[in-house]
């Protein structure tokens, strides 16, 4: 049976990523978008797309969505990934993939090391950071002794969707443009009048699922098969979490009704249960990086309560 799949492609999926951001036909959008975002003294004029097989055959053993890495004009790596779920030491690991992009610049025979700039961005449908207002992060090698950036060549961006909340009035920036349509792109029946420039105009050509192949149709209804079967299992987790946390929470009220009575023991008992239980999901949810929003939308708890 078709999916109904909305007007624009799902940013999020494997198969809109690659189809906004990995092909040669739209690499002036990933121009802007690098441009927009990476703190470079010059901007990006060209790129040219690399094999993933060039960062290692680690690559394809992960879950990310990592599926853009090009090397400009000017010879400086890029290696660009949507990233949907928390996982463990994701700080370690984009570390460790982008240690493949300078070992990979080591010539044959004698080498004096000067390296090429290697830049990592990632798209996270998640919270990196809990503590921290900003959802646009970068990440440099810094002296703390002098306070100044001790190399240049090497940087990482992190770009945080939950916690870019603006609407549509409020977009001032290419940056917030940019966030904007990533984040909002599958839910948007017409390109934004905020979005006036001519690269959104060509971004919303590309992503409308009415021009398609049947072929096109079929990898993209596939790929968010795959993205919401991910949510579904998060969804059974937290059914599961209800049930148990009643339990508990009439397991407890039971043995505090024997103290200070059945009514008010149930009453108590239930209530801290079922928060205990919903306080576990929540973290399990963020964990899994379901967005505050959606967190409180199917728990009723605020951020600062796990």
């Amino acid at each position: 049976m078709p999916i109904d799949q909305g007007r624009y492609v799902c940013a999020y999926t494997d198969f809109g990523f690659k189809r906004l951001f990995g092909t040669e036909l739209n690499k002036d959008i990933l121009i802007s978008f690098l441009n927009s975002f990476l703190n470079l003294k010059d901007k990006i004029v060209d790129l040219s797309y690399l094999s993933l097989e060039q960062l290692g055959d680690l690559v394809s053993d992960r879950d990310a969505i990592f599926d853009v890495y090009c090397k400009t004009s000017d010879d400086a790596y890029i290696i660009v990934e949507m990233q949907n779920a928390v996982q463990n030491y994701f700080k370690d690991r984009s570390i460790f993939y982008s240690s493949f992009a300078i070992r990979n610049q080591a010539p044959q025979g004698v080498w004096n090391y000067q390296l090429k700039a290697v830049y990592t961005i990632g798209i996270l449908n998640f919270v990196l950071d809990k503590d921290s207002e900003p959802y646009r992060h970068e990440v440099v090698l810094y002296d703390k002794a002098i306070k100044k950036q001790f190399y240049d060549k090497l940087a990482y961006y992190y770009l945080e969707l939950p916690k870019f909340t603006k609407r549509e009035d409020e977009l001032e920036t290419i940056q917030d443009k940019w966030m904007f349509a990533i984040k909002n792109l599958s839910a948007l029946n017409d390109k934004p009048v905020a979005l006036k420039e001519q690269v959104f105009t060509r971004l919303f050509r590309i992503a409308e699922i009415a021009k398609f192949s049947e072929k096109e149709k079929y990898a993209y209804e596939e790929s968010l098969k795959k993205m919401w079967d991910n949510y579904a299992t998060l969804e059974s987790s937290f059914t599961e979490g209800q049930k148990k946390g009643k339990e508990e929470g009439l397991k407890q009220g039971m043995e505090k009704g024997l103290k200070l009575g059945i009514e008010k023991g149930e009453k108590q008992g239930i209530e801290k249960g079922l928060m205990q239980a919903q306080v576990k999901i929540a973290i399990k949810m963020r964990n899994k990086g379901m967005s505050s929003e959606d967190i409180f939308n199917l728990t009723g708890l605020k951020e600062d309560q796990y």
